[in-house]
């Protein structure tokens, strides 16, 4: 994802020194990487949301050092149910590739190594924890920060197919007609399902002006489609903002990024200064980024000490995670957008929005990822991604597969996309003229 530097990311500045404490605390809590489904663009990662940034780097001896592995260092290493686990097994494999295999002299033993790292991940059971080889790490680093070239589409697996997350506004993928919910069946012939996610995100993206063919199933429809998409540079700015009607503001995110509550603080500052009345908070097709990101948002949108979002760990354990301050809007009527291409960090927002203010949520069931992500770096410029707690509302509700319904349910077909209409957003018009009222 990027080289995770978050002394980076602009905020604004807190008011006093107790919030500058709280800022303090949560930026320890966040840096761990957040996510994404984990994420990213046709990116690297999956999701890009629940995800958290991490300075974690394996210790110097163990990146510098090659450790001869026998047996008994292995048991050292396994809590005590393990122990019976024979790790010869493995290093037998290995030695039998080295000495039969017919490439055996064209081996890479380096990327070997990482296979066997994925497969371990792969055995999990979990397709956002994922290793990343230098090449990767770099790539990642890059898409994190926004610019990259590809299709612009976030993918994730849903229903164990890999699925079109949300393609993001005026990309190659959206101008070729790919949406949010398009299953993915092959990627230029490859069938999907014999990949894991960042594969098939390696896959998908590629150099500027090159071609990737797309077989997609889109639902309610029976056959699949061919879909073509020339790949380009893709720039991407967080937030679009302007004034509609009666100065009402609408304020989309498009995703959590490094610099996103900066650009939604200036809007905030915009609409103070006009005194709006009104604000639609459009998630829709926003498949994640930066955890901390969407609590500084929500920071913006809820009073201080509120809980955004409870993490818990493998123990059971919760641990929340509230505003620091800085809450401008909370008074001003409020409606948001979701679909089915909101996901993780969008998720979290929208469902502490929800929670804790009651605001109302229009369009279509959110993407249903429930779990946050740390990134941690490893010797030789490689990373590695794992999940390591699900998230849940503050209300306690945990939404992983199942998504977040909204209060009003309303669709948006592909005829209303083909003629540029957009019947949730003219919903949310609707809501908040009333709610103005």
């Amino acid at each position: 994802m990027q080289e995770e530097n978050q002394n980076e990311i602009i905020s604004p500045m807190p008011d006093n020194n107790f919030e500058k404490e709280e800022m303090k605390k949560n930026r320890k809590l966040f840096n761990r990487a957040v996510a994404f489904f984990t994420f990213v663009f046709l990116l690297y990662g999956s999701f890009f949301i629940g995800y958290k940034q991490g300075e974690k780097k394996v210790s110097s001896e163990a990146a510098e050092k090659t450790i001869p592995i026998n047996q008994a260092y292995v048991d050292n290493k396994l809590p005590s149910a393990d122990k019976k686990i024979d790790f010869s097994l493995f290093w037998k494999v290995w030695d039998l590739v080295r000495e039969k295999h017919i490439n055996k002299n064209v081996l890479d033993a380096q990327k070997m190594i990482y296979g066997a790292i994925n497969g371990m991940l792969r055995a999990t059971d979990d397709p956002y924890s994922y290793f990343f080889d230098p090449r990767e790490s770099k790539s990642f680093s890059q898409d994190i920060e926004g610019s990259f070239e590809g299709i612009g589409a976030e993918l994730g697996i849903k229903d164990n197919i890999l699925t079109v997350v949300a393609p993001l506004e005026g990309s190659p993928a959206q101008k070729a007609g790919l949406m949010a919910g398009d299953k993915i069946l092959k990627i230029g012939g490859k069938v999907s399902s014999d990949m894991a996610i960042d594969e098939a995100v390696d896959a998908v993206r590629g150099k500027k002006g090159t071609e990737v063919n797309l077989t997609i199933l889109r639902a309610g429809e029976q056959e699949t489609r061919e879909i073509s998409i020339i790949r380009d540079v893709i720039e991407i700015k967080s937030v679009k903002f302007e004034f509609r009607e009666n100065d009402i503001a609408y304020l989309k995110i498009i995703k959590f990024g490094e610099n996103t509550s900066k650009e939604f603080n200036d809007a905030v500052n915009q609409i103070i200064s006009k005194k709006s009345k009104g604000i639609i908070l459009d998630l829709r097709n926003n498949p994640g980024g930066l955890l901390d990101e969407a609590i500084k948002v929500a920071g913006k949108m809820l009073p201080k000490e509120s809980v955004v979002v409870f993490e818990e760990n493998s123990e059971g354990e919760k641990e929340s995670l509230k505003t620091a301050g800085g809450d401008k809007l909370s008074g001003i009527p409020t409606v948001v957008l979701i679909n089915e291409g909101s996901a993780s960090a969008s998720e979290i927002l929208a469902g502490a929005l929800h929670d804790d203010q009651n605001i109302t949520l229009i369009g279509k069931k959110s993407f249903g990822k429930g779990t946050v992500q740390e990134l941690i770096k490893l010797s030789g410029n490689s990373s590695v991604k794992i999940t390591v707690a699900k998230w849940l509302t503050p209300k306690g509700d945990y939404i992983m597969e199942k998504g977040i319904s909204p209060d009003v349910e309303v669709d948006l077909n592909t005829d209303d996309y083909n003629n540029n209409r957009d019947p949730q957003l003219d919903k949310a018009m609707e809501v908040i003229r009333e709610k103005m009222k």
